[in-house]
């Protein structure tokens, strides 16, 4: 990570490993954060709170999965950030619920830049309005983009989906007037692309915690 953040020319500091502990064992996990993983990424609400009950706030909670409505109360109280908004009533609905826990999670928006159907993400051309839309709830903290480009064989290949998401990024920024600092772009497979191509966050996990099961 480092080396792909000198190679941009950015300040290592300034990027997030987030890794992603879906049917990794506990102890494993306890091991990462004394080796100094602060972040935490989960694809469901429910393993999330399981998980939560042992390590608590010892690490902040990143949602990197498809948020369902009736898992946003659970959601609101667990995760410090939502990386995977991509429709306003599903925000809308974490902010009630934030609202009456007292809190104010941090959210992404997910845009579908790979135009692959069984992804989860607004389309490109509605993202001004999704990002007005939820920048103006007050019990979120709108701060930037998520994607999930297409599966590839190198790395390489997965660059141009990265570009298109931080172009997306900065023309909804200067649409709309709202900051976007943040991007969550990457895997194992090619986060040192993203970074490259000015990701802030990288969600990790088989790098990290060897293949699943």
């Amino acid at each position: 990570m480092a080396q792909a953040a000198r190679r941009s020319r950015r300040d290592p500091g300034q990027i997030t490993l987030v890794g992603v502990i879906k049917t990794v064992p506990l102890e494993r996990v306890r091991e990462a954060l004394a080796a100094g993983l602060r972040d935490l990424g989960e694809n469901r609400v429910q393993e999330a709170a399981e998980a939560f009950e042992t390590i608590g706030r010892s690490a902040r909670w990143h949602m990197i999965g498809n948020l369902q409505r009736n898992k946003a109360g659970r959601a609101a109280e667990l995760f410090d950030r939502v990386h995977s908004i991509d429709r306003i009533e599903i925000a809308e609905a974490l902010a009630r619920r934030a609202a009456q826990a007292g809190r104010r999670p941090k959210v992404m928006l997910q845009v579908n830049v790979s135009g692959e159907e069984r992804k989860h993400g607004i389309e490109p051309s509605a993202l001004p309005a999704l990002v007005e839309a939820v920048a103006a709830l007050p019990a979120l903290e709108l701060d930037g983009l998520m994607s999930i480009g297409a599966r590839v064989e190198r790395a390489e290949d997965a660059r141009p989906a990265f570009a298109a998401t931080r172009e997306l990024r900065d023309r909804a920024a200067r649409a709309t007037g709202v900051a976007l600092p943040e991007l969550s772009m990457g895997m194992s497979q090619d986060f040192e692309a993203a970074i490259e191509e000015g990701s802030t966050m990288v969600r990790v996990g088989t790098a990290l915690f060897g293949a699943r099961g």
